[in-house]
Order: structure tokens, then C-alpha cells, then sequence
């Protein structure tokens, strides 16, 4: 059984459907931020399993596109590195960020230990590490195919493993250890906030719902257009960098590109600082190539490769989720000012350092929608978790790979 390009492109926007749809049915799933296009691309990979198994038929698919959309993922992570948007939110940015980084290096030291305390390659530990937690499983599946040919058998399916587990725990852990420490320490937001919080049902008008500046065709076009300009940019620096001997995943250089573009734009200076772009546009064109290389890597994966690795990847993941939930109870808490938005924040980086951001926002309206604004942690979280800790995490793994491959 095979399908063409047409056909596995196809199938991939039906398991971005089927995701959707099991959504709707155990409402459950949207509480633990477990993303629509895996759990759809799980699916249909289970579907194909099952059929291979009992039809002894092998199924093949086209997966032409699957790096080009890995590539467009990671150029629009690379486009929200701006050096600017982290300075404008002050000391406390910078500081969470490197805070963050030390956390993501410490991650991957103790899945290496942990690794190779039970005999297995050191990779894995950074597979279950930093490429799944903190990266989520876009991370994961992104660099699957150079930790496999750095020897790590079934990276794909361990790192989506572990990627769909931090999810349930960062999603389960996070608001419960912020609420914990709100009741114990008895924390409440500051008047101020309390005062000059929003109200939920602001209204919007009619004009804003229907028609929005940056939706427009012709304003999409031109992002289209950025993006495949940056791509083959990037493609040229990739080879360059390749043709001086030094190896680097395929999406490196759109992704440095990406960035330096980006932070020229925020100079305001030159032919680049008049460039016309929506961060709003750029993120929800990468969120849609995400979605369709989710589910186009996922219905691939081969789910029997990982009945060896069961026992050592629960373990690595207990310990994981243990040292973070303490840093996040202890460490941040009492860094960040031993206040309600350090316990908030707290909630914040658990969740994307087990998970996704789409945990940590979860965590962060979980908490305020009973105990009340936190303005400094939805300021603090976002910026640190979206803009800086993705890109740093990506160089890190680079680097990781190059020296234990």
C-alpha cells in the first residue's frame, strides 16, 4: 500500500481533523494541552500498524514535504529571537532566560547520567532531556533523523514518547504546585493588579471580527513569500557552513537567517529595518507547518520500536519531573521574590520545560482564573518560553549531537 504525495498530504489534514475531533469528544485532553495533530497522527499511525500486522502489507508514504515544513517550524522559532522584545521586558526577562538556560543544560545532564548509569547511549538521555521536554514533540521529531544517524535506533518514537509524557505531567503538575504554595504561604495578587485588571468579556467590534489587517490575501502572500525567500537563504548558509566540514541539522541555517533578519528589522535601520512583518503572521504560518509536519512524522512512526526502551524511559522521566517540580517549588519561587507571581511563574516553567507553551499558558490561566491576575508572569513566561528558551534549546542540542555522535 502507497500513498503519493497528493495522498499523504491528503491523509495528513484528515489527522489534523481527527485530532480535532477527539478533542470534542473527552474534553479532557484539551485540560492536558495534549496537541491535536499528534494525538491525530498517533491515530492514524496505530491505524496503519494494525494494518501492516494482520494484512502482512507493508504501507509506504511520500514524505516529500516533511522537511520543508520541519524547516518553515523552526525559521518561524528563529524570527521570534528578537534581542529587542526580551530587553523590553526588563531584568526580570533576562534573568528568567538565563535561569532557563541553566535549567535546559541540567536537563540534559541528568538524562546522560541516568542514560548511561543503565547502559544506554548518552543520546537518549538527551533525547529524553531537553529534545522532548522542553521541545516538545515538534522538537523531538525535528531531530529525529540526525540523532538516527548518530546511532540512536528509534529516535522518532522514543522522542514522541517522551514528548507526549512531559506533556501529561507538566500539564498535571503545574497549576497544583503554584496552587500549593499560593495556600500555604497565603499569596494573593498585589491590590494594584487586582484594581487594574480587565475584564474578561471585553467587547470587540464587528470590523475586528470579521476582518483583520494581517489576514488579508495580500499581506499573507507577502509573508508566504518572506518565508520561502528565508528558506533558500537559509539552504545557501546551511551549504556553506556544511562545505567548511562542520555538520548541522538542515533547518540551522533558515533558522539563523530567520533571526538575523529579524533583529536587523528591529534596528529600524537600512533596506531591512523598513520591513513591513507581522510576528502575528509569521507565528501562525510556522504553527500550520508545525501541524502538518506533526501528524505527517507521527503517522509514520514505527510504535513496536519501543518496547525495549519502556523501563529506562519511565525512570529518566520520573526523575525528570521530580527535579523539575522541586526547582519550580523551590528554586524559582524563592528567586523570583517568594510572591504570587513567583509562584505563577513557577507554574509557568514547569509547564514548558515539561511540555509545551501551550502548558504553561494553560498552568498560568488555571491559577489566575481563581486567584487573580498575574501581569509579571504573562509577561515573563511567553517572552522567555516562546522567544528565547526554543532557540537556545535548538543550539544546544546541536551542540550536543556534535560532540556525543
Amino acid at each position: 500500500m502507497a500513498f503519493n504525495l497528493i495522498e499523504t498530504l491528503a491523509l495528513t489534514a484528515f489527522g489534523l481533523l481527527l485530532g480535532r475531533g477527539l478533542f470534542r469528544i473527552f474534553p479532557v485532553l484539551g485540560r492536558l494541552c495534549l496537541p491535536e495533530p499528534v494525538l491525530g497522527g498517533l491515530l492514524l499511525c496505530a491505524v496503519f500498524s494494525l494494518a501492516q500486522y494482520f494484512g502482512r502489507t507493508q504501507v509506504t508514504f511520500d514524505t516529500t514535504l516533511q522537511a520543508p515544513l520541519m524547516i518553515a517550524f523552526f525559521l518561524s522559532i528563529g524570527w521570534m529571537a528578537s534581542w529587542r522584545e526580551l530587553r523590553r521586558g526588563g531584568p526580570v526577562v533576562i534573568t528568567f532566560l538565563l535561569f532557563c538556560l541553566v535549567a535546559l543544560v541540567a536537563q540534559n545532564v541528568i538524562g546522560i547520567l541516568l542514560a548511561m548509569a543503565m547502559g544506554e547511549s548518552p543520546l537518549l538521555g538527551v533525547l529524553a532531556g531537553s529534545v522532548s521536554l522542553a521541545g516538545g514533540p515538534g522538537t523531538a521529531l525535528a531531530f529525529a533523523p540526525a540523532f538516527e544517524e548518530a546511532g540512536l535506533e528509534s529516535a522518532a518514537a522514543i522522542g514522541t514518547a517522551s514528548a507526549l509524557a512531559g506533556i501529561v505531567i507538566g500539564g498535571l503538575m503545574g497549576s497544583p504546585q503554584a496552587a500549593r504554595l499560593i495556600a500555604k504561604f497565603r499569596l494573593k495578587p498585589s491590590a494594584e493588579d487586582l484594581a487594574t485588571a480587565m475584564p474578561d468579556n471585553v467587547p470587540v467590534s464587528f470590523e475586528e471580527q470579521v476582518v483583520h489587517p494581517d489576514l488579508a490575501p495580500v499581506h499573507l502572500t507577502s509573508h508566504v513569500q518572506l518565508f520561502i525567500i528565508l528558506m533558500a537563504l537559509g539552504a545557501l548558509l546551511g551549504e556553506w557552513i556544511q562545505g567548511r566540514g562542520i555538520t548541522l541539522p538542515v533547518y540551522i541555517g533558515a533558522m539563523l537567517v530567520a533571526a538575523a533578519v529579524r533583529n536587523l528589522r528591529d534596528t529600524g535601520r537600512g533596506p531591512l529595518g523598513r520591513l513591513r512583518v507581522s510576528d502575528s503572521v509569521v507565528d501562525e504560518l510556522g504553527t500550520i507547518a508545525l501541524a502538518y509536519f506533526l501528524v505527517m512524522a507521527t503517522m509514520t512512526l514505527k510504535l513496536d520500536q519501543l518496547a525495549g526502551m519502556a523501563s529506562v524511559l519511565i525512570i529518566i522521566l520520573a526523575v525528570q519531573a521530580v527535579w523539575i517540580f522541586l526547582v519550580a517549588s523551590v528554586v524559582v519561587f524563592r528567586f523570583f521574590g517568594r510572591d504570587y507571581e513567583a509562584a505563577v511563574i513557577g507554574a509557568g516553567f514547569t509547564g514548558f520545560m515539561m511540555g509545551t507553551m501551550a502548558n504553561a499558558m494553560a498552568n498560568l490561566n488555571a491559577i489566575t482564573q481563581r486567584f487573580g491576575p498575574a501581569p509579571k508572569a504573562y509577561l515573563v513566561v511567553p517572552l522567555v518560553g516562546a522567544c528565547g528558551v526554543d532557540f537556545a534549546n535548538s543550539a544546544l542540542i546541536t551542540f550536543l549531537l556534535a560532540v556525543l555522535r
